[in-house]
């Protein structure tokens, strides 16, 4: 009697890493503009005082995005049966693979670049997050990409496409 194979939801099917070239120049392109801004507010002030203040502020904004990118950069998302989630970090689950209805790799989808943006069947009860060059989530949506690299996105929405369509009864389970 053949032996019968049980199926692991927390088998990782695929991982998506965020491209080290990217990452790199993503935060570095920020955090230059940062220093930028900052230098110029200290070298040649404007006369005005509230464009001072809007050049630090925006300064030192840039430099507190650029701190993000790296750090939510610094995480691999895992696809497993069951869901789309961080390896590292906070340990957060993007969406479960029940709560998806679409997933859109389309030119025209409002997605990050080389990524893939998936459209749940109600509103998240998790909440907005942003991990900005990596992913964000909002009421409906989650879109995945950034500092990804294209071939990894592209297998992950791919498998999440199957999946569903296997769950809905599109395509014979697998033994």
């Amino acid at each position: 009697m053949a032996k019968r194979k049980t199926t692991d939801p927390d088998e990782v099917l695929a991982t998506i890493d965020p491209h080290p070239i990217r990452r790199g120049f993503t935060t570095g392109v920020v955090g230059v503009l940062g220093t930028l801004l900052i230098y110029l507010a200290a070298t040649h002030p404007p006369a005005d005082l509230a464009w001072l203040a809007f050049l630090v502020a925006m300064g030192l904004g840039a430099l507190y995005l650029s701190w993000r990118v790296w750090t939510a950069t610094a995480v691999t998302l895992e696809l497993t049966r069951s869901a789309l989630r961080e390896r590292d970090g906070a340990q957060r689950v993007l969406f479960t693979l029940d709560e998806v209805d679409s997933v859109d790799r389309s030119i025209f989808a409002f997605k990050p670049a080389g990524g893939f943006l998936v459209r749940l069947k109600a509103p998240t009860t998790r909440g907005r997050v942003y991990a900005p060059a990596l992913w964000w989530r909002a009421r409906r949506r989650v879109a995945v990409g950034g500092a990804t690299a294209n071939a990894q996105a592209k297998s992950v929405a791919d498998l999440i496409k199957v999946m569903q369509a296997e769950r809905d009864g599109e395509l014979p389970k697998q033994p």
